[in-house]
């Protein structure tokens, strides 16, 4: 991946950052986008000297901001090879208590971002038969409670990048859906509520969670092999199979796992 311009969405925290500074290390070009460039410009020296690193601030909701994202990276480095789609948000409350609101900025995010991101990076992407990454989630494969919006945005993901894959079999696009399990970042602190407040705290004990350090690993390495799948954990894995064989068995797993969680919506 030495040289390769590598776009990372969300790339203030977590997987994001992890990820641009796995690539960074690796001799990438590195282009982070996040919404709060101050923030970024603090953490590009982490993540590659300052000729092979460029921070834009970018709202993924909003098309013209993805657009001009593109168009800064293709005039700074030349093109695209790599476009990692991560900018996303979470919630936890039940649908019955749920302001639409929420559901709509969920899809806002994580779904129409990755639309729009990949729209405008697409022919740069073709003409290097470069990679485009979407990172979904366990809960994009079987349904998590108490996460109307967050699961239906990864479905969607899912969907729309399975199909891109489809049309562009011939085109040399390499596209990755990539599904971590459980892993430790800020996602769940960030999570919105009912009413669309963040939920402040996390219900998991992060530090038993995989690390956004050993997920960046792999995916760097389903990129650098270009895989079209990956799911994380062994947890992660069980669970996408038991809910393809046994579906309504993984219905009650799961209804027990998260009622068993601090404050579960279920309570």
């Amino acid at each position: 991946m030495r040289d390769k311009v590598v776009i990372v969405t969300g790339a203030s925290s977590g997987i994001g950052l992890a990820t641009a500074r796995v690539f960074g290390a690796k001799g990438a070009k590195v282009v982070m986008a996040a919404r709060r460039l101050d923030l970024l410009e603090r953490l590009a020296p982490s993540v590659a000297p300052a000729d092979r690193v460029l921070c834009v601030p970018c709202d993924v909701t909003r098309e013209e901001d993805c657009r001009a994202l593109v168009e800064k990276t293709v005039v700074r480095f030349g093109g695209i090879d790599v476009l990692v789609n991560n900018a996303g948000i979470s919630m936890r409350a039940m649908f019955k208590d749920l302001d639409l609101k929420v559901l709509h900025s969920l899809m806002d995010v994580n779904f129409w971002g990755t639309v729009n991101c990949s729209k405008a990076a697409l022919p740069y992407l073709l003409e290097r038969r470069g990679s485009l990454v979407g990172v979904i989630s366990i809960a994009g494969y079987s349904a998590l409670p108490a996460r109307t919006g967050y699961s239906a945005s990864k479905y969607a993901v899912r969907g729309f990048l399975d199909t891109l894959r489809i049309e562009h079999l011939k085109d040399g696009l390499n596209v990755l859906v990539f599904a971590p399990g459980y892993t430790a970042s800020n996602v769940r602190n960030a999570a919105l509520t009912a009413d669309g407040s963040p939920q402040g705290e996390t219900p998991l004990e992060e530090g038993k969670l995989m690390s956004a350090e050993a997920c960046a690993e792999r995916l760097y390495r389903a990129v650098q092999h270009r895989r079209s799948q990956v799911t994380l954990t062994a947890l992660g894995r069980l669970t996408v199979l038991f809910h393809r064989l046994f579906p309504r068995l993984t219905d009650r797993m799961t209804y027990n796992f998260i009622a068993r969680e601090a404050g579960s919506p279920f309570q």
